[in-house]
């Protein structure tokens, strides 16, 4: 009996850590995680920082957010990709930060 309360145990204990696994949070000294999930963003985007996206990628992660038509795409000297494209029939200028997160002006 003492053996089935242990493992049950130990078994809700495991199973407890599995769920209480979050996204990580922004540290005391204000990192912020190196790439945002796809279903939220970083509400301080455009990020800069190292960037380690290729141009190709950058191209395909901005088309994949609904852009088209890119022009211009360029690295610029803070790791943010920038570029004029179209979304929605409008004009508009789009940045991708380094942890991919996708914001136009």
């Amino acid at each position: 009996m003492k053996k089935l309360f242990l493992a049950t145990a130990i078994l809700a204990v495991s199973a407890f850590g599995v769920n209480a696994q979050t996204t990580p949070a922004p540290s005391a000294n204000g990192d912020t995680p190196a790439v945002a999930t796809p279903d939220s963003g970083n509400s301080t985007a455009p990020v800069e920082g190292a960037n380690s996206f290729t141009e190709a990628q950058a191209k395909e992660r901005i088309e994949a957010a609904g852009y088209t038509e890119l022009d211009g795409l360029m690295l610029d000297d803070k790791g943010i990709w920038q570029a004029k494209a179209m979304k929605d029939g409008k004009s508009a200028a789009v940045s991708m930060d380094y942890q991919g997160n996708i914001v136009s002006k």
